[in-house]
């Protein structure tokens, strides 16, 4: 498996905006085992995003999808920058 957790930066006033676009965007996601969007509970203009896939090589698939690019599209002029980024191998768990 494949994981990957990030901290995505978003405009004053932007957050729950893109938190909206991202969580219409992303529902089939082939190989895809959980997404989640959450709030940066300090930084009020900070989005935390949790993935995990079967493997990197859906992850890098999914970001063609329609539903995806369409999503990337409507949120990119609310993002400012990327934070932090990590890369897991996720070993098992809940809704795994």
């Amino acid at each position: 498996m494949y994981g990957l957790i990030g901290k995505m930066n978003i405009a004053p006033g932007q957050r729950d905006a893109v938190i909206a676009i991202l969580l219409e965007g992303t529902g089939e996601m082939p190989g895809c085992r959980s997404y989640i969007v959450a709030r940066d509970p300090v930084d009020a203009d900070a989005v935390w995003i949790t993935e995990v896939w079967d493997s990197a090589e859906l992850h890098r698939a999914s970001l063609a999808l329609p539903g995806v690019q369409d999503a990337i599209a409507r949120a990119r002029p609310f993002i400012t920058g990327f934070g932090e980024r990590f890369e897991t191998e996720p070993v098992g768990g809940q809704g795994l």
